[in-house]
């Protein structure tokens, strides 16, 4: 897995996967997303639900959403949402790499931090397919697949947390390195 994020850390493909995944993240905000919360009375849809939810909120929502919203968040967000989770953990993954390798720190144990996007990427997949169960049983949900979906809904915001933590304070030090760079060359 090393060699082949450290053998795809050029600009030009890490430019690329972030360009990709962002455009298929603003479908998602722009269209997607409001297209069911259009029938959801304000209500927020699971995925944008990063503290996670319960069985009464779930059954709430998906009373709400009712047949046709239920419809929509199974037949339009969930197939985006079934891109996004791999263009987001090869563009974060890439672009957290490509920054450690600026740093000269993609050789150390650092550059497993670059693996906390595939980790929600994979936690993203299990809640959509989660989702999905739910979607096509209701009203007939249990407890536990909505505490299953809602556990891969935490770890997926978990991990991307940690993530944009990282990445910023990554930032932080390259631009700082940057700084002291300029200074020393003047």
């Amino acid at each position: 897995m090393k060699k082949l994020i450290t053998n795809n850390i050029q600009g030009w493909k890490v430019l690329l996967f972030f360009i990709l995944a962002n455009v298929v993240y603003a479908y998602m905000l722009l269209i997607s997303i409001p297209k069911v919360m259009s029938y959801s009375n304000g209500m927020k849809i699971l995925d944008m639900m990063p503290g996670g939810y319960d069985a009464i909120f779930v059954n709430t929502l998906f009373n709400t959403l009712g047949e046709t919203g239920r419809r929509v968040y199974l037949y339009l967000q969930i197939p985006a949402d079934m891109i996004y989770p791999l263009l987001f953990g090869i563009s974060y993954t890439l672009l957290l790499a490509y920054f450690l390798k600026k740093l000269n720190k993609h050789n150390t144990g650092l550059f497993y931090l670059c693996l906390l996007p595939i980790v929600a990427g994979i936690a993203d997949y299990l809640e959509n397919i989660g989702i999905i169960i739910m979607l096509k049983h209701y009203p007939g949900l249990s407890d536990n697949q909505i505490m299953f979906t809602n556990l891969f809904t935490l770890i997926k915001s978990t991990f991307t947390t940690i993530y944009f933590i990282i990445l910023i304070l990554v930032l932080i030090i390259l631009g700082i390195n940057l700084i002291k760079i300029r200074i020393r060359e003047k």
